[in-house]
């Protein structure tokens, strides 16, 4: 495979291995290539979980959203954090 950069992009990933964080070109576009398919499938988990809550939502699920709901989910998120358990990876960015 062939791929035509322009003169910026040749120059951005030259200053990556030159900076010594990877041993060459390859390494750098593959790295690229990673994050794009991590960023994509974050993206995809996101748009599942705002599904879900559109659909409970739809179903009557929800609670009304008030000072004393969102101060009893904040007590929850501090008391979770501080209890030294693993966070939920669904309220994870």
């Amino acid at each position: 495979m062939h791929v035509n950069l322009s003169p910026e992009m040749e120059g951005f990933i030259k200053s990556k291995v030159s900076s010594g964080f990877y041993g060459n070109a390859t390494e750098v576009i593959r790295d690229a290539i990673r994050r794009m398919q991590a960023e994509e499938s974050r993206a995809a988990a996101w748009h599942a979980a705002i599904k879900q809550g559109d659909d409970q939502l739809d179903r009557g699920e929800g609670i009304p959203y008030s000072a004393r709901a969102l101060n009893d989910i904040t007590e929850a998120a501090l008391g979770s954090m501080n209890s030294g358990t693993p966070m939920d990876p669904d309220v994870l960015p």
